[in-house]
């Protein structure tokens, strides 16, 4: 089975962490796995995007032009990727921030509230481990357990005061779906 994921948003929506967590989950798990982020010229604010792949043979390229999967945690980032998932693919909208639907009658779109969800639960920060929860339900790329596992391994010094938030968060996510 292969996975291929582009997850985006706006600087400081734990975008490029949410990558990050799927990968080394997937590595822990035993299978392939790439990681390529894109950042825009500014740091927080500005845009940033991932590409993953999860798979367990080995990957050619990193590169995703038809992702199975899109994560829009903004509507700037849905206008950008919707047109490139492939048909069949899955659209994980954080329907806090995002209020118009998905246009393509191709995909399947999932609208997480996952900055209502995130603020429920202590931490607006955890948006991206609700979408993240999600994912790993649809896709089955990778177990959740093997995702909070690895938290700690990814969390920078300064995060890990959000390190139970986190837990919960992708817990949450995944019951959503």
């Amino acid at each position: 089975m292969t996975t291929k994921v582009i997850m985006a948003g706006f600087g400081g929506q734990g975008v490029v962490l949410m990558g990050t967590l799927l990968s080394y989950s997937a590595m822990v798990e035993g299978k392939h796995t790439t990681f390529f982020p894109s950042y825009g010229a500014e740091m927080r604010g500005g845009t940033a995007n991932c590409s993953v792949v999860v798979s367990d043979d080995e990957i050619a390229s990193p590169v995703v032009s038809r992702p199975d999967c899109v994560v829009a945690m903004n509507i700037a980032s849905l206008e950008k990727f919707e047109s490139r998932v492939r048909p069949g693919g899955i659209i994980f909208v954080n329907s806090s921030l995002i209020k118009r639907k998905v246009e393509r009658d191709d995909v399947e779109e999932i609208r997480i509230p996952a900055n209502d969800i995130a603020e429920e639960l202590g931490s607006p920060r955890a948006a991206n481990m609700v979408i993240l929860g999600g994912i790993l339900k649809k896709t089955g790329a990778v177990k959740v357990d093997a995702a909070i596992g690895c938290l700690e391994k990814v969390l920078s010094e300064r995060a890990m005061a959000l390190l139970d938030v986190n837990k919960k968060a992708l817990r949450r996510g995944f019951e959503e779906i």
